[in-house]
């Protein structure tokens, strides 16, 4: 078994510190910093998602998962390319009444190796939070995701939001998340879905100044 394997197998079981041991062996060890983070950590949530989608793992092992890639992440973060100025600002954060945040922070980390500064706003943001972030960093971009679907229709609200405070115009919006598909982002209004973090960031490496001429 190769250190990748090893550290997507113990985030899949919820052990954060060796998650964390793990990581930091294969930093010593010299191996690439994303990869480490693409065949390890995000390896390991692929397998967890899968388990999550067929039932065979439920909301508490997968929160000790959450918790495993948390730490694993926090201890990637600063061996992770980071850019030195920005071409835009992202606000990021799941929607209000949802409390999950593995997706969420898997695009944060991906995100912020662009162009782009992601303000990460967390989880259960409601959306007159979203409206205050997007002004006080004058947003153009907004990344929001939901993992129930019992909060599905906050995205609704948060895109409803924008159009009323005239805000609409100035931000792209992307929605993402288990229980998202594109023809649901299509029915609220969003501009895209994308099905994963990797998924975002290959589309604003390629897009982003499209994108930012556009709006």
């Amino acid at each position: 078994m190769d250190i990748y394997e090893e550290i997507s197998d113990s985030l899949l079981m919820g052990n954060a510190e060796t998650t964390e041991s793990l990581v930091r062996k294969a930093l010593g060890k010299m191996y690439p910093a994303e990869m480490i983070l693409e065949r390890g950590l995000i390896g390991g949530i692929k397998k967890m998602e899968e388990k999550f989608q067929s039932m065979s793992m439920f909301v508490p092992e997968a929160l000790m998962s959450g918790r495993a890639l948390n730490i694993g992440l926090e201890t990637l973060r600063p061996y992770l390319k980071q850019k030195d100025g920005y071409k835009c600002t992202a606000i990021l954060g799941t929607v209000e009444g949802d409390y999950h945040d593995i997706g969420k922070n898997l695009v944060r980390v991906y995100v912020s190796t662009l162009d782009i500064k992601v303000i990460d706003l967390g989880v259960d943001v409601s959306k007159e939070e979203f409206i205050e972030a997007i002004r006080k960093y004058n947003a153009r971009l907004l990344l929001i995701s939901a993992l129930l679907t019992t909060t599905l229709r906050e995205m609704d609200r948060v895109i409803k939001e924008l159009e009323k405070e005239g805000l609409r115009d100035q931000v792209t919006v992307f929605v993402g998340g288990l229980p998202v598909t594109e023809s649901y982002a299509e029915s609220i209004g969003a501009d895209y879905y994308t099905r994963d973090a990797l998924a975002l960031r290959d589309f604003l490496r390629k897009n982003l100044d499209r994108l930012l001429k556009d709006k």
